[in-house]
C-alpha cells in the first residue's frame, strides 16, 4: 500500500511516493508521436460560475426581461457568431483577451455542460466534478486516477497544484501532488541560515540517498525525503523565471505565471491546478460591470496573459487550458441583484492545439422551453461534462478514458482536441 506523508518544506506540502526519478509516461507518449510533451492546466472557478453572463445570448428577449438589473446589454457583448441553433452569442465585454484568442481560432466554448439532476450544494456539486460520477461525491478524483495509471516511480512534480490544499480531482490512490502556491518561498525548511542552512540540506540529501536495505520503514522515509528535497532546485528554475510580457498583479494571474514559468522551464510537470474563487454571486452581481465583472476582469485577463506568455516561448501548440465551474446559476436574478446556484453551465478549453469556436446550444431562456429544467429556472444540461474530460484524457494526454472515468462518454465527446 502506498503511503503518504508530509515533508519539510517550508511554504509548501510535498506528498510523494516511493521514487522521484525522471521518465514520465506523459513525455513517452510525445516522444512515440513524434511530438513534445504535453500539458494540461485546470482553471477552476469556485463558488459557481454565471454562465449566462460569461456567454450572453443576447439576442433572447427572455434574457433581458428576467434579468432587469444584471444582464448585459446587448450593445456591449463582444460578439463571437452563432450557434448551430442559431443562437447569437457574445462574451462578457472584460474578457475582451478571451475573444482575441476565440478570433484566432484556439478558444473552445462548450454550452451547457453538467450532469442530470444537478447538485446544488457546492460541496456535494465540486465532489462530483472532481470524481467524475454524479452518484459518488467521494473517493480519488479523475485527475488523480490518471495520475495512478503512470509508471512507478512517478516524478515529484509530475502535477502541480497552486493552492494550499490538494483539491478533491487530484486526489488519488498512490500519487502525491505538491502544495506550490508561491515557487520563491519554497525552501528548505532550517532553523539556520547561511552555510549552517547549506550543510544541513546536504547532509539531509546524503542520509534520504541511504536505499535502508532490508529496513522498508526507514528506506520509506529516506525515498519520501528525496522526493522532497529533489523538488527544491526545479521549483527554484520557476521562481527565476522572467515572462515575455507583464501579468496583471492578481492571484491569478500571478498563479498562471508561475504554471507559465513551471512549463517554460521544463521541470517535468503536466499537470497543474489553478482555482480562483468569488462567483458564488447571491448578491451586488452586476451586469457588464461591478462585482462580476471584475471576476471577468481577473479571469480574462490573467488566461489571456498566461496564454500569450506561453505563445511567445513557442509552447502554445503543447498546452491546453480546462475552465470550469461546479455549477452554473438560475436564469432569473434574485431580490438582491444577483443569481443563486444553478445547473447547466459553461467550459472552456484554450490552447495552441484547439480547435476553437462555439460547441453545443445556448438554451432559449423563454419559460416552458425544453432547454430548461426545475419548473424552467434552471438551464438544463446538453453536454455531460465527463465526455470533455475523455476528450482531453483521449485525444490530449494519450490514455484511455474508460476505465479513469468508469464509463465510456467518448461518443458525446465535443471535437475541441
Amino acid at each position: 500500500m502506498a503511503i503518504s506523508r508530509r515533508l519539510f518544506i517550508r511554504n509548501g506540502v510535498a506528498t510523494v511516493t516511493l521514487g522521484v526519478t525522471a521518465p514520465s509516461f506523459l513525455s513517452a507518449i510525445a516522444q512515440a508521436q513524434g511530438l513534445r510533451a504535453r500539458n494540461l492546466v485546470v482553471v477552476y472557478l469556485a463558488g459557481g460560475n454565471d454562465a449566462l453572463n460569461t456567454l450572453v445570448s443576447y439576442k433572447d428577449a427572455a434574457y433581458y426581461s428576467r434579468r432587469p438589473t444584471i444582464a448585459v446589454p446587448a450593445g456591449q457583448v463582444l460578439q463571437v457568431g452563432t450557434d448551430s441553433a442559431g443562437h447569437a452569442l457574445g462574451l462578457h465585454p472584460r474578457l475582451g483577451g478571451l475573444l482575441s484568442i476565440f478570433n484566432q481560432g484556439r478558444l473552445a466554448l462548450v454550452q451547457r455542460t453538467g450532469y442530470l439532476n444537478s447538485s446544488r450544494s457546492h460541496f456535494e456539486a465540486t465532489d462530483i466534478w472532481a470524481t467524475a460520477n454524479p452518484q459518488l461525491s467521494t473517493g480519488p478524483g479523475w485527475l488523480g486516477r490518471y495520475l495512478d495509471t503512470l509508471p512507478r516511480p512517478l516524478d515529484a512534480l509530475a502535477a502541480w497544484n497552486t493552492s494550499s490544499e490538494t483539491p478533491p480531482p487530484l486526489l488519488s490512490v498512490q500519487s502525491g501532488v505538491p502544495a506550490i502556491a508561491n515557487a520563491s518561498t519554497y525552501t528548505y525548511a532550517s532553523p539556520n541560515r547561511g552555510s549552517a542552512a547549506v550543510q544541513e540540506r546536504a547532509a539531509a540529501q546524503t542520509m534520504a540517498t541511504n536505499p535502508a536495505d532490508g529496513r522498508p520503514q526507514l528506506a520509506y522515509v529516506n525515498a519520501t525525503s528525496k522526493g522532497a528535497l529533489d523538488t527544491l532546485d526545479r521549483v527554484a528554475l520557476v521562481a527565476s523565471y522572467t515572462p515575455s510580457l507583464a501579468y496583471p498583479n492578481t492571484g491569478f494571474a500571478l498563479a498562471m505565471r508561475t504554471v507559465a514559468g513551471a512549463i517554460v522551464k521544463g521541470v517535468g510537470s503536466r499537470i497543474f491546478w489553478v482555482q480562483t474563487g468569488g462567483y458564488d454571486t447571491h448578491a451586488g452581481q452586476g451586469g457588464a460591470g461591478g462585482a462580476y465583472g471584475d471576476l471577468m476582469g481577473t479571469l480574462g485577463d490573467g488566461l489571456a496573459a498566461f496564454y500569450n506568455d506561453v505563445r511567445t516561448q513557442g509552447l502554445a501548440g503543447d498546452t491546453t487550458v480546462i475552465v470550469y465551474s461546479e455549477f452554473g446559476r438560475r436564469i432569473s436574478e434574485n431580490g438582491s441583484s444577483g443569481t443563486d446556484h444553478g445547473a447547466a453551465g459553461l467550459m472552456m478549453v484554450l490552447g495552441g492545439s484547439v480547435r476553437g469556436g462555439l460547441l453545443g446550444t445556448a438554451a432559449t431562456l423563454t419559460p416552458g422551453s425544453p432547454t430548461l429544467e426545475n419548473a424552467s429556472g434552471d438551464v438544463h444540461y446538453e453536454t455531460d461534462y465527463r465526455s470533455v474530460y475523455a476528450r482531453l484524457l483521449d485525444q490530449w494526454l494519450g490514455v484511455n478514458s474508460v476505465p479513469i472515468l468508469g464509463g465510456d462518454f467518448r461518443a458525446g465527446a465535443p471535437a475541441f482536441i
